[in-house]
């Protein structure tokens, strides 16, 4: 494979507006997706022979269209990135030498085992995930993600199973509560923790709205469907405890006090066979943290977003950022963020001069503009409270699943460890987070947990160390390199 001038981490609404791009002005562009269709989560492409799903959006076949359309581009699908080497942020001499002058080595594993690009520029664009919330119960099967169960209806045309509760904070709760109705699905409930008037716009939100039509008109379109159906809309509620063995039977769910916290005497239990959570999302940042890009705590945002400038750039030269690694913001954000980023890249290569580049990118920073300014409003009103939430952690929850650590374990380490107080020293009395997820599912919670009991801010607790690989991948493909396993 010939080098590339540029390789793109990710194949959602951002990494496919870049490469659309990157390729349309000259540059040799790859293209690395965990998935085996581009498109991402939002734009999730059912498999070959499957109808897509109602109400599939035309603003992503236009994307994906113009992507896979675009000169210069080579599609790395069902392929990992592990590793950005050659930043001096760790294992930089992996498999050899360094990468040649000018060039990073992106570590990847797919079918063909390990391979390792050495691109000029590299666009980082791995999106989020849900944002893990832990409580009694959570662990139990049936419990998901809202985002795992839009993978279920979008990717397989699957229900899950056959009694839903959908419960959190984020708007993407209706949209799947009403994608499952469509599907046949029996949506028993919707709980969302804001109350009502609390999501009321003020001036400034109106405005901002008035520029995101189509956002808007979606969540009208899911409020309708699930009218329609009979589906209640719960405002002010919280979900305190999943129950059942071995499998999810009911949840309990309570009226929100005026600390946020779930309010004494209102408790309810709900018969269901699969919670759907969504409380935000995470910023995907592992593999740019690993790469040695500065980040920076913003809650609202998602958490850990990487800092960037005017044309996304990070703290490393020749890393550009784009979409949720900004901060948390939407499809329609991270696509143009994601071709902002492309045209500073292309200007970083000598493929565009300065002028044409800032022509180009005029309409595009004030299309960026437009978008922020609803997002802001957006964040103002569903952002986590990640106190609240970490209220609801007993000493018997469970907070990282691979390792099986419980509340009441990093209770009883801090307690004999006073002087503990970071991500990484609970990490090493604990394990958590040593485990397969590398601590994707129990960071959040583990970190609020911490916070809570020392006082220290989350700047101060940090995150786990971001090391490669950033994702599993088997012991003997790295002992490859770069050649592709034998045949077994």
């Amino acid at each position: 494979m010939s080098a590339p001038d540029v390789v793109v981490v990710g194949a959602g609404p951002a990494g496919l507006a870049a490469a659309a791009t990157l390729g349309r002005h000259g540059a040799a562009v790859t293209v690395v997706d965990e998935q085996e269709q581009p498109g991402g989560q939002i734009y999730r492409q059912p498999p070959a022979g499957f109808t897509p799903p109602a109400g599939s959006s035309s603003a992503g076949r236009a994307l994906l269209a113009e992507a896979t359309a675009a000169p210069g581009v080579r599609w790395l699908a069902d392929t990992t990135v592990w590793g950005v080497l050659g930043t001096r942020a760790g294992l930089d001499g992996y498999a050899g030498d360094q990468p040649a002058p000018g060039r990073y080595r992106v570590a990847t594993h797919g079918p063909a085992g390990v391979r390792l690009l050495e691109p000029r520029a590299v666009l980082l664009t791995a999106g989020a995930y849900d944002l893990p919330v832990p409580f009694p119960g959570w662990t139990l099967p049936g419990v998901l993600t809202a985002g795992g169960v839009q993978t279920f209806v979008k990717a397989q045309g699957l229900l899950p199973g056959g009694r839903f509760v959908l419960a959190g904070g984020h708007p993407l709760l209706l949209v799947v509560a009403a994608q499952l109705v469509r599907a046949g699905a029996r949506v028993v409930e919707v709980a969302l923790v804001q109350r009502r008037r609390d999501l009321l716009p003020g001036p400034a939100g109106l405005t901002a709205v008035a520029g995101a039509g189509g956002k808007i008109a979606e969540g009208v379109g899911a409020l309708r469907v699930l009218r329609r159906a009979g589906v209640p809309v719960r405002f002010g509620t919280v979900v305190r405890r999943a129950a059942g063995d071995p499998d999810l039977t009911s949840v309990t769910l309570a009226e929100v006090g005026p600390t946020g916290q779930p309010a004494p005497g209102t408790d309810r239990e709900v018969p269901c066979d699969v919670l759907a959570l969504g409380y935000g999302f995470v910023p995907s940042v592992e593999l740019a943290r690993q790469a040695g890009c500065a980040v920076d705590w913003d809650s609202a945002a998602g958490g850990w977003v990487v800092r960037h400038d005017e044309w996304l750039r990070t703290s490393v030269p020749q890393i550009a950022v784009a979409g949720e690694l900004t901060g948390v913001a939407g499809a329609e954000q991270a696509e143009v963020e994601g071709r902002l980023a492309a045209l500073g890249v292309l200007c970083d290569l000598g493929l565009l001069d300065e002028h044409r580049a800032a022509t180009l990118a005029r309409p595009v920073r004030r299309e960026l503009r437009r978008r922020r300014r609803f997002v802001t409003q957006v964040l103002d009103r569903f952002a986590p409270d990640r106190a609240a939430l970490g209220s609801l952690v007993t000493d018997d929850t469970v907070l990282c699943r691979c390792e099986e650590v419980r509340a009441g374990d990093v209770r009883r380490a801090l307690g004999a460890n006073p002087h503990l107080g970071t991500a990484n020293a609970v990490k090493l009395v604990t394990r958590a987070g040593m485990g397969l997820c590398q601590g994707r599912s129990c960071q959040p919670g583990l970190c609020q947990l911490i916070s809570t009991l020392t006082g220290r801010g989350p700047e101060q607790v940090g995150a786990f160390t971001a090391q490669a690989p950033v994702k599993p991948v088997p012991l003997r493909a790295l002992a490859v390199g770069d050649k592709p396993p034998a045949a077994d």
